[in-house]
């Protein structure tokens, strides 16, 4: 089978790469620079416990040798310490609550070069290759043209970096990508052109990504959020190891604030937060800030040896589509972030742990293709609310001054510093709940302290051959996890407990899922009794936990893991066409591409944006959909429980879009879409509790009302009965049940219907004014 093709080598990039080859998937990357990164000490990357150990466990060991781990972290306002945090093992306890894990900083350039070395590793480890064995990733030859016949093969050879597994290419910038049913290619420029065949290809290029403007993929969000000075530099400050969080220092000409993190060797990376439209920072206005900034703290400048300075822009931009067709975006081709201490490093490692595992599965023919939609699903819901979070917090945090303010400077105070130690909804890492990957609720499911679908705790655990270690030691293998707690295991010799209790049955129940897993045993886990059963997925996020062994239940949850439609939550409908294109019209003032011109009505990013379909509860899983509490538009903003605003929004807490679909109690715009508790509504019509026919009831052409009633021609009956095919929107795009590219596709609300809880305005919205037309159908009808 054809490799798949990464594009980009960053850290992104190269760590996709090595987690594929962990699961013995082949790669190759094309890499448009000479394959050396230059050193830039003033850009570096701070890495939470989950994204180091991730990083380690794909052999990159520059995470321990070329990074530090803070001690601790302070937060100071004016001349007053108002906190004080003590990361990593064996330190007191902090006050605010349990002990935090230590977060690694490290230089960029330096985790890359760990990467490349981690490949070539990999290379030595797997041996020399023989003169006619099979690289990963060989050009295609034959001369293809765009729609021509595709010819060749995988080149033959063994003289590639990374052996066989994962093959570096570099000078190789893309130009052209097509996809067909069963593979997809690239075209890269050169001395010769070149074009790549491979099972699937993620664009790991960068916020400028070639692979995003190809797919024809939009990129809205927020310009210029916030602007940094930056200053790497050896010196000597008051808190060694330790990071620092200033806010309004007293000096004189002091900035808003500055913060302070330690690097190897006594180093220290220095950030001032600058005026929004402040003037260019010259090299005497920098080493001014510096000199006062040092001075500041230390009482007088002390001694110090300055080696890189940037000024840099952050920006928040989030990516209409995560996956075209056999073809995905990761790292920043997918989402830009950085604002109140958010790591958007962090965020792209995330997506290659989601993604690998997923693309292995399917790659090895263990998997439906359909669990690929899973990583959009779960992935962009995730940085969506990681954006909605920060672009909340940016106005009170950096607006304003005043008594009001001053009054509740301590809570600021503990969000951004949680936004730093890697806490909170600006820090923590992500969970997904209401995955399309969850089982469906089951009697034998129970209750730990890991919510499903969040992180596991890296408890101690045993395997059947007695190998001992953490339990994210285990993750990455292509495998799931079935833990059993078992209190007493950890005295009891294992040929005893591995043939008695309910071990036996376990392995049975086990062996017989219809994906790969491993058996492990634990002494506890928190939140949970003895017999429970954890399901642990490759990326480390519960599936389930289980009272005792179910294997009847246990093989429902595996099936619904790997991606089975009958025995997972109903996915989203994507809006793409056979081919995998999206069929999208760009809206006027939108930002495309690697471009900046400033957030336009499209700009969806931020505080409270969200999709063209509504959201479910607590987050939104839609292919253009971002999360919160029954958030959604499609053109503008919406903020707070429930409120939308812009044309072709819909309201509510918990509402639900798709052909026929009722989930939650809210409303919904668009034909084919449903409402209420099993009420279906047809076009034009919407239902929400306190409408005119009853709770949750809607009337008009092949709609449903009520629970299990119809009403008009066409309708059905039963708990959440689908409404009659409904005409096709006055749309460019294909009708898929929702309203597309912007247009509102259902007519006004029914006569005194309203959205619960919403603000909305515009033609055909919830809460707007009626188009005349549609008011004398209603009348006529």
């Amino acid at each position: 089978m054809d490799p798949v093709i990464v594009v980009g080598a960053g850290p992104v990039g190269l760590a996709l790469a090595l987690a594929l080859a962990a699961q013995e998937v082949p790669s190759v990357v094309l890499d448009e620079g000479p394959g050396k990164d230059d050193a830039r000490p003033a850009r570096t990357a701070v890495l939470r416990e989950d994204t180091a150990e991730f990083l380690e466990r794909l052999g990159c060991t520059a995470v321990r040798e070329a990074g530090i781990r803070w001690a601790g972290w302070h937060s100071m306002r004016r001349k007053q310490r108002t906190r004080h945090v003590r990361f990593g093992p064996g330190s007191p306890e902090s006050p605010e609550g349990p002990e935090i894990p230590a977060p690694v900083h490290i230089a960029q350039h330096a985790l890359t070069a760990g990467l490349r070395d981690a490949i070539a590793a990999l290379a030595e480890k797997a041996g020399d290759a023989s003169p006619g064995g099979t690289s990963a990733g060989g050009p295609v030859t034959g001369g293809a043209t765009a729609g021509g016949p595709v010819t060749g093969g995988v080149s033959a050879g063994g003289a590639t970096a990374g052996g066989p597994l994962v093959r570096v290419v570099t000078h190789s910038r893309l130009d052209a990508i097509e996809q067909d049913a069963g593979s997809v290619t690239a075209h890269t420029r050169g001395p010769e052109g070149t074009w790549w065949r491979g099972s699937h290809l993620v664009g790991c290029d960068g916020a400028r990504s070639t692979v995003r403007k190809l797919l024809g993929v939009r990129f809205p969000g927020r310009t210029a959020v916030e602007r940094h000075a930056v200053a790497t530099l050896h010196t000597e400050l008051p808190w060694p190891e330790e990071g620092v969080l200033h806010r309004q220092p007293t000096w004189r000409g002091a900035d808003e604030e500055v913060t302070a993190r330690p690097l190897p060797d006594g180093a220290w990376r220095l950030d001032w937060l600058l005026p929004p439209r402040g003037d260019l920072v010259t090299p005497d206005a920098l080493v001014g800030r510096i000199r006062d900034t040092l001075a500041g703290w230390c009482g007088q400048t002390p001694p110090y040896d300055l080696v890189d300075t940037g000024v840099y822009t952050l920006h928040h931009r989030l990516a209409k589509r995560w996956r075209v067709g056999r073809a995905f975006l990761a790292g920043d081709a997918a989402h830009l972030l950085g604002a109140l201490g958010t790591q958007g490093l962090d965020e792209g490692l995330r997506d290659v742990a989601n993604l690998a595992w997923k693309l292995a599965l399917v790659w090895h023919g263990e998997a439906p293709p359909a669990l690929l939609d899973s990583y959009q699903a779960e992935r962009r819901t995730a940085v969506a609310a990681r954006l909605r979070a920060a672009d909340q917090s940016l106005p009170v945090l950096r607006g304003g001054g005043g008594l009001r303010t001053y009054l509740r400077s301590a809570g600021h105070d503990a969000l951004l510093t949680d936004g730093h130690v890697g806490r909170g909804p600006l820090g923590e890492p992500p969970a997904y709940p209401l995955s399309p990957l969850a089982p469906a609720p089951a009697e034998g499911h129970t209750s730990v302290a890991t919510p499903a679908g969040a992180p596991v705790e890296n408890v101690r655990v045993t395997a059947p051959d007695g190998t001992a270690g953490g339990l994210r030691d285990r993750l990455g293998r292509r495998r799931l996890l079935a833990v059993l707690v078992a209190p007493g295991t950890g005295v009891w010799d294992r040929r005893h407990w591995m043939s008695a209790g309910v071990m036996p049955r376990l392995a049975e129940a086990v062996a017989a899922l219809p994906v790969a897993a491993e058996v492990l045993v634990t002494e506890a886990y928190p939140g949970a009794s003895a017999h429970t059963v954890l399901l642990v997925r490759p990326d480390g996020h519960l599936a389930a936990a289980f009272a005792g062994v179910r294997p009847a239940e246990l093989r429902a949850a595996a099936e619904a893991v790997r991606g089975d439609a009958s025995t997972t939550r109903p996915a989203p409908v994507d809006d793409q066409g056979p081919d995998g294109r999206v069929p999208e019209q760009p809206a006027p003032g939108s930002a495309d591409g690697g471009t900046d011109p400033g957030p336009g009505p499209d700009a969806g990013a931020g505080a409270g944006s969200g999709p063209r379909r509504g959201t479910g509860p607590a987050t939104g899983t839609g292919a253009d959909e971002a999360s919160g509490r029954g958030t959604a538009s499609d053109r503008g903003t919406g903020a707070g429980m429930g409120a939308a605003s812009g044309p072709g929004t819909a309201s509510g807490r918990g509402t639900g879009t798709g052909p026929g679909t009722a989930p939650g109690r809210g409303t919904a715009p668009g034909p084919g879409t449903a409402t209420g508790p099993g009420a279906a509504s047809g076009p034009g019509a919407v239902s929400g509790r306190g409408t005119a026919s009853g709770r949750g009831t809607a009337s008009g052409p092949g709609t449903a009302s009520g629970s299990g009633t119809a009403s008009g021609p066409g309708t059905a009956s039963g708990p959440s009965a689908d409404a009659s095919p409904p005409p096709r929107p006055r749309s460019a795009e294909p009708p898929t049940g929702h309203a597309a590219g912007g247009t509102p596709a259902g007519g006004p609300p029914a006569h005194g219907s309203s959205a619960r809880r919403s603000s909305a305005g515009g033609p055909g919205s919830p809460g707007g004014p009626a188009p005349a037309g549609d008011e004398r159908s209603r009348r006529n009808r």
